[in-house]
């Protein structure tokens, strides 16, 4: 099997390249945040509450789900067609998301969108894999992660000022000129990379068993983030059918001539440590930006703009801890230490966040700040780590399961934390709000907020109360999930980077 064709590529090309894949993940990771805010008024518009909160997790699950083919797609055929289809696909589908006429329309539309997005993503990161030195992708991969914590900031600020001035439509109609100049950056700047000199052979069958699989997975998880109780049939029906058709899938590319996910890979020790350290620090940052505003609105009384500007801290430190790590694995050549010195700063941090008021502004602000740091230093350098321990012929496809654990972790996070949440206030004064989903219903967005703020004022201050040490026990529940993360980073072996002599093998 041949492997990949590598032209020497020189710094500018390098640089033009960078930007076409930095617009790809900023769009990817925008619509991610900047659609939450517009859900009251989606929901307003359409009068459906049964499929609103499908709007955001349709296009999770799809871009989750469409995270792997790509990756293997990409090494069949070569990055620049996935990227040019995925960013194609990602536009169309943003326009039917503005012109959507019903609840239906605009969650399939989303489907799409999250499929388009799942390309964009998945080869950005894998591009960088193909041209760039294993000690040196750190710093690449560093500015990746700027993309993703501007994109956090800026989708509520956004999204919120489109809703409130112009329309919900507008959330996705900026993403027609946006995704049309990254579209031609990317024809423009992406020419020349590496072209796959092998047969394509596709694992039909492979592909239908994960998407089968990894969708009940997701759904189920997600399900149970909305509030459906672990022990219901249709949760346990759709776990047990995921765990079934995951099972058969895994034999399946055991004895696959092409598979699309190999196996072997599960068998490297050092890939699957970083896979495991980065599905938990995605659990961590992607739950704690979904409930951090929340907690926040609801124990201060705050609006949604002050909520967005809280998380700041937490998107800041990200980019911050990403340079931070990047920089130290090109100069030393190991991404070990950096990456458990996140996974030991993510348990002090979020339990710094636990024990400080959310209205001290600077003490809570520093904590999440340092809980960004954390996550900054171990997503990109968990990516290079996987990149660095399997051969160039696996490059796309375990990039893409990098991605597909950090996915998973966020979709973990976020329902575990959820039910939890919710579980807490069942044993509590909150019994008749958490009935159902916290996020997605009622005037507000939130079925939380909207009873808080029903109450009368000394019930509110009382329930207020209640609810900082309802989110006190959440979040120490949390940290404590941080440290199966740390254990990952601490059995990880401390292996030394390709450097620049050696190449991308």
């Amino acid at each position: 099997m041949t492997n990949l064709n590598h032209p020497e590529t020189p710094k500018p090309a390098i640089r033009s390249v960078l930007v076409a894949l930095m617009m790809a993940i900023f769009l990817g990771a925008l619509d991610q945040t900047i659609v939450a805010v517009s859900m009251p008024a989606i929901s307003a518009q359409f009068k459906d509450v049964s499929l609103l909160a499908w709007v955001i997790s349709g296009y999770m699950v799809a871009m989750t789900v469409a995270v792997p083919i790509y990756g293997k797609l990409g090494d069949l055929y070569g990055r620049r067609k996935l990227m040019l289809f995925g960013m194609g696909l990602f536009t169309l589908a943003s326009l039917f998301c503005a012109m959507a006429q019903s609840m239906e329309q605009l969650v399939l539309a989303r489907i799409f969108q999250g499929i388009g997005a799942g390309g964009m993503i998945s080869v950005s990161q894998a591009i960088i894999g193909d041209i760039v030195p294993p000690r040196e992708r750190g710093r690449y991969q560093g500015y990746f992660s700027s993309m993703y914590a501007v994109a956090s900031v800026a989708g509520p600020v956004l999204g919120g000022y489109m809703t409130e001035y112009l329309s919900w439509r507008w959330v996705f109609l900026i993403n027609l000129p946006l995704g049309l100049g990254a579209w031609w950056v990317a024809r423009r700047n992406l020419r020349g990379l590496p072209v796959p000199q092998r047969k394509p052979v596709i694992d039909y069958l492979g592909t239908l068993l994960m998407i089968v699989g990894l969708t009940a997975l997701l759904l189920a998880i997600t399900q149970v983030g909305q509030g459906h109780p672990w022990h219901s049939r249709e949760v346990l029906g759709l776990f047990a059918g995921a765990v079934a058709v995951l099972a058969v899938f895994a034999w399946h590319e055991r004895r696959a001539r092409e598979p699309l996910l190999p196996m072997h890979l599960f068998t490297n020790r050092s890939a699957l440590l970083c896979w495991c350290t980065i599905f938990f620090c995605s659990f961590q940052a992607i739950s704690l930006i979904v409930l951090m505003p929340l907690r926040f609105q609801s124990v201060t009384g705050a609006g949604a703009d002050s909520a967005a500007l809280h998380l700041l801290p937490l998107a800041m430190g990200l980019p911050v801890g990403a340079y931070f790590a990047g920089r130290r694995t090109s100069v030393t050549g190991r991404y070990k230490p950096q990456i458990l010195a996140g996974a030991l700063l993510m348990p002090v941090s979020i339990l710094g966040m636990a024990f400080t008021p959310p209205a001290d502004a600077l003490l809570s602000g520093l904590f999440m700040l340092l809980s960004g740091i954390a996550g900054g230093m171990q997503f990109p350098t968990s990516l290079v780590g996987t990149q660095n321990s399997v051969e160039q012929k696996d490059i796309g496809v375990a990039t893409s399961t990098t991605n597909l654990f950090r996915s998973l972790g966020g979709a973990v996070g976020v329902a575990l934390m959820s039910a939890l949440l919710l579980a807490l206030l069942q044993d509590s004064s909150f019994a008749h709000l958490a009935g159902g989903s916290l996020m997605g219903e009622g005037h507000s967005g939130s079925a939380l907020l909207d009873g808080l703020n029903a109450a009368p004022g000394a019930a509110r201050d009382a329930l207020r109360a209640e609810l900082l040490v309802t989110f006190r026990h959440l979040l120490t529940v949390s940290a404590g999930v941080s440290l199966l993360g740390l254990t990952a980073a601490l059995a990880m072996p401390n292996r030394l980077l390709r450097g620049r002599e050696h190449g991308a093998r």
